[in-house]
């Protein structure tokens, strides 16, 4: 069953799931479940999803960011259109469970770490050195 696993994992996956759905419906099978995959792929569905959240706000912070330092640059609708869609794409990976596990804190710091030095060789206009928002704020009502 874990060779199957390591070379096609959709075949794997389709296989476990029916032999899932037949114990499910009382029968005894169990032998025949690769247990030590289906478990460590369910505590990846939840660690996945929650890096998907985190990404999707690193972004909405960044071309946020990107937007306030340089407000002239005619690329401003672009990245205020990037980040709305990170904050809808994160609001829909977003858990009430992973409220404890996003440092919306060290997110910024990383958003502020991958702004650009320059803009069209212009440098930054300053922003905030700690988040302004509110996680809430970010997956709340998106404009």
């Amino acid at each position: 069953m874990s060779d199957l696993y390591d070379t096609d994992i959709l075949l794997w996956s389709e296989q476990q799931s029916a032999l899932l759905r037949r114990i499910a419906s009382g029968e005894t099978i169990n032998d025949q479940i690769d247990w030590q995959n289906i478990v460590e792929e369910v505590e990846d569905v939840g660690r996945n999803t929650l890096r998907a959240c985190r990404a999707q706000l690193l972004q909405a912070l960044l071309h946020d960011l990107k937007a306030q330092a340089w407000p002239l640059s005619r690329d401003v609708p672009h990245w205020r259109s990037e980040a709305r869609v990170a904050r809808i794409n994160a609001a829909d990976a977003y858990a009430p469970s992973m409220r404890q596990k996003i440092d919306l804190a060290d997110i910024y710091a990383k958003a502020l770490r991958a702004l650009p030095e320059t803009m069209d060789d212009q440098p930054p206009l300053p922003v905030p050195g700690v988040c302004p928002v509110t996680l809430d704020e970010l997956i709340g009502d998106i404009p």
